[in-house]
């Protein structure tokens, strides 16, 4: 089993981490039912690590860049568990994969590290770089030409951005017109964990 699939199984959800996979009968949580585990019943503090843990996975962050995001949202005036998620939406991977450029966050982010593509007007390769209201992003020129974007314009036609997302499909052009708008993506995460496990 691919190990991006026994990661879901170890937290019996999707994560959606294999992409279109993770929408057809394939699946391996469809297709094998999980034992129901003893001690069902989780404390805060095991709900906390648990909620981590699938942050973690989900926008793969390592322990250190996941604090590092919340001392940032910890300095923000609105709420810390809204900055949490916004600033997790806001990196560059995130905005990728919310563009429909990628079919999961692990291929935007290897796209990203590749170095396909280009931040205002200059090649980018930090999937965790923070993007602001009005950055730009585009696919550079050469890496059009591979397997990996081949068939993308179709695919787009019947793709719809988040709203605070402006595509332009025929140029494959987009920007970022304000801050992610959390309530559209209905992300199935409790920020307010994180934070406290912080606190």
């Amino acid at each position: 089993m691919d190990i991006n699939c026994k990661k879901c199984r170890t937290l019996g959800e999707k994560l959606f981490l294999k992409g279109e996979k993770c929408f057809t009968p394939k699946c391996p949580l469809l297709r094998k039912k999980e034992k129901r585990r003893r001690g069902s019943k989780f404390t805060p503090f095991k709900k906390q690590l648990l909620e981590k843990r699938r942050i973690k996975l989900y926008y793969g962050t390592s322990e250190r860049q996941l604090k590092r995001f919340y001392e940032m949202a910890l300095k923000k005036k609105e709420s810390t568990p809204l900055m949490l998620a916004q600033l997790l939406e806001s990196r560059l991977d995130s905005i990728i994969f919310r563009l429909g450029f990628a079919t999961s966050k692990r291929m935007a982010r290897q796209l990203v590290s590749h170095g396909h593509f280009l931040l205002n007007g200059r090649r980018c390769d930090i999937p965790s770089v923070i993007l602001k209201p009005n950055d730009k992003i585009s696919i550079r020129e050469k890496s059009l030409k591979l397997k990996v974007f081949d068939g993308l314009k179709e695919r787009l036609k019947k793709f719809t951005p988040p709203s605070y997302l402006e595509l332009d499909k025929e140029k494959l052009e987009a920007k970022l017109v304000k801050a992610p708008q959390i309530e559209e993506l209905n992300l199935p995460f409790d920020f307010q964990a994180i934070v406290e496990s912080y606190s």
